[in-house]
């Protein structure tokens, strides 16, 4: 009878290969669904997601329709949180944001 310790380095091994198998698959998968997804039509927004790399899961820009314009094109919906530095540094000098409604 193996010990636990032979056990144990046994299950790290098929570990160990089980995650070079997914490795390997993954990329025939992915290529399938791509593939897919160019025949059919589909894009990443159709099936919910989004096309931005690099953003945390469950982190969202807005969707709320931008109320201000500012001096260089910068848009901001006016909702609650930080304010852009642009309506910061123009309510320090004095300025309405009214002026900058859309």
């Amino acid at each position: 009878m193996a010990t636990y310790s032979e056990l144990m380095a046994q299950a790290q091994s098929l570990m160990a290969q089980a995650e070079q198998a997914r490795k390997n698959e993954l990329s025939n998968v992915i290529a399938d669904i791509k593939a897919k997804m160019k025949q059919y039509g589909i894009t990443v927004a159709d099936l919910g997601g989004s096309a931005s790399v690099g953003r945390k899961a469950g982190k969202s820009k807005s969707v709320a329709a931008p109320k201000y314009r500012g001096p260089n094109g910068e848009l901001w919906a006016g909702g609650p949180g930080r304010k852009p530095q642009w309506v910061r540094d123009a309510l320090a000098a004095g300025k309405d944001l009214d002026s900058y409604k859309i």
